[in-house]
């Protein structure tokens, strides 16, 4: 691993952070938290059998979002695991509903794992989230088994 890589795991998973991703605080039901300029990407993990279906958790971020684009979703297989993907913009109000933030967007992904699904939500302004596409792809990727 490269130096400066921040390697975290959870659930029998492991992952490595981009480089220029900043560690964030702790908190609760997060394995990590990256602050990427003025977005952040969480990872949860609430626990084996935790978390509520996969359609369940696209539904409740759809729900974060009002007057979205239309969402696209995904299904794809990294390193064995079954994953899906959301992609989807508008004012985003959180899973509080607070005032909604214009111009957000949020790429999400659903691990699933036999040791507990991961739920990754990197949520920030439309700008900042396109530019830093490719790094939320290269983390989804780097998410593998414990061997």
């Amino acid at each position: 691993m490269a130096a400066g890589l921040l390697a975290e795991s959870a659930a029998g998973l492991h992952w490595t952070a981009p480089a220029g991703w900043k560690t964030g605080p702790q908190k609760p039901m997060r394995a990590a938290t990256y602050m990427v300029d003025d977005a952040e990407c969480a990872v949860y993990f609430f626990g084996q059998g935790q978390g509520g279906s996969v359609q369940a958790n696209i539904d409740r971020w759809k729900g974060q979002f009002t007057q979205p684009s239309t969402p696209k979703t995904g299904n794809r297989v990294v390193h064995g695991l079954k994953v899906t993907t959301i992609d989807i913009a508008g004012n985003y109000g959180g899973m509080s509903g607070g005032e909604a933030k214009t111009g957000y967007r949020m790429l999400g992904a659903i691990i699933e794992n036999p040791g507990g699904n991961i739920f990754l939500k990197f949520t920030g302004p439309e700008k900042t989230i396109a530019a830093n596409r490719a790094k939320y792809e290269q983390l989804l990727g780097s998410i593998d088994k414990d061997h």
